[in-house]
């Protein structure tokens, strides 16, 4: 079976064409995307055409389904059908996720039209984070607002899975790694009477970051919050803020609500802490020149990520595996060294030969003996999006 994956970004759009074989195993036969796009359906038709035109998918009969990487609806959650609930869902949140949201919507009402009888479906980032206890999901908001949907609802579900699946395979938890592969359609099944649990923490670092605990493969809690703008300060955006600074500055600096809100999500993160940009890289580099501002930039995200890690540490008791994911967390050596650093009485030691020479694919960066395994396991959350498009495809039949 054939499988699209479509991901729409605030002005990009990105696909990717998987090949699911009788055993599951998946291949993929074409990837591409556009930058800087103004209209979705345009580029959707780019995409269905060059498509087309490799010989992938000629017709839409030789598609058997789209898979949307979507972000937050309200009221709903899941690997579901991307049918009119998800569009309402989306609709219902757009003032929440503005850069996501609306491009999701507007691509699955272009896919319907283009690919008539073709199944849709959506996989919301806030999948992962169903089971988490509630004391983790609830702000300390009078019920009115909680009752409206403010609560702590969690991001890059399909990379954190990736990660938690993976991570349960490198570390021959093969009973684990089922158990998330089927999270979607079983919920968390009973783990083996008497089995040990397996501890993970996943760091997901990249244009927008967040970490993620996890008990046998399963959520516990997670850095971000009711928005993608919150948690570990990301590419320009603001992350944790206390809620106190906005009237504070609207009064102060004399700025409009929204003005407030474009300066937290445009002008902040990396990019108002470093002054020279909200590309990690730039960041560095600047920083390897002695730029103040950016090297003040790094050790906020460090110092931030620390604290998440610590956090988890804590709630799950200790930790069997650390896994860095994305392209700050695949990529950066010197970034994971210094998140690590002084661990070790804490069960966390990296081996620095394996961590300065990793990057960009998997491998284990842990020192011989440590307590807690550290591996670097590359982001996939294409593949996810695709599997889970299939499960649910498939459970429907």
């Amino acid at each position: 079976m054939n499988i699209l994956v479509a991901n729409l970004g605030s002005t990009s759009f990105k696909f990717r064409l998987f090949r699911f074989g009788g055993a599951g195993d998946a291949t993929l036969l074409a990837k591409g995307g556009y930058e800087r796009v103004t209209d979705y359906g345009q580029a959707i038709d780019d995409c269905l055409a060059e498509l087309k035109a490799g010989g992938h998918a000629r017709s839409a009969a030789d598609l058997h389904g789209v898979g949307f990487k979507t972000v937050l609806g309200k009221n709903l959650t899941g690997c579901v059908r991307a049918d009119d609930r998800v569009i309402a869902a989306l609709e219902g949140f757009k003032e929440i996720a503005p850069a996501h949201n609306p491009p999701y919507a507007l691509g699955i009402q272009r896919f319907r039209e283009k690919l008539p009888g073709v199944p849709l479906v959506a996989l919301f980032e806030t999948a992962f984070y169903q089971w988490v206890p509630e004391a983790a999901t609830r702000y300390a908001v009078p019920p009115t607002w909680h009752e409206a949907g403010v609560r702590r609802y969690g991001f890059h579900g399909a990379s954190h899975k990736f990660a938690a699946e993976r991570s349960a395979e490198l570390l021959g938890r093969a009973d684990i790694a089922e158990r998330v592969r089927q999270l979607y359609l079983a919920g968390p099944v009973p783990v083996a009477a008497g089995a040990k649990p397996l501890r993970v923490i996943s760091c997901h670092f990249g244009g927008s970051s967040s970490v993620t605990g996890m008990r046998d493969g399963v959520a516990v809690g997670t850095s971000m919050g009711l928005s993608p703008q919150s948690g570990l300060p990301q590419n320009n955006r603001v992350g944790d803020l206390d809620s106190a600074a906005v009237p504070f500055v609207m009064k102060t600096l004399g700025l409009s609500l929204a003005e407030v809100e474009r300066q937290m999500t445009k002008e902040g993160g990396l990019l108002g802490l470093s002054g020279v940009g909200n590309d990690m890289r730039d960041v560095r580099a600047a920083a390897a020149q002695g730029n103040a501002r950016a090297q003040l930039a790094l050790d906020v995200f460090i110092h931030s990520a620390r604290h998440w890690i610590g956090a988890f540490l804590l709630e799950l008791g200790g930790c069997d595996a650390l896994v860095f994911t994305a392209g700050i967390g695949e990529n950066n050596p010197d970034l994971r060294a210094a998140i690590c650093a002084n661990l070790t009485d804490l069960g966390i030691s990296l081996d620095v030969t394996k961590n300065d020479t990793l990057r960009g694919t998997e491998g284990e960066i842990s020192a011989a003996g440590a307590r807690t395994r550290v591996f670097v396991i590359p982001a996939n959350e294409e593949l996810v999006v695709a599997r889970e498009t299939l499960r649910c495809i498939s459970a429907a039949n």
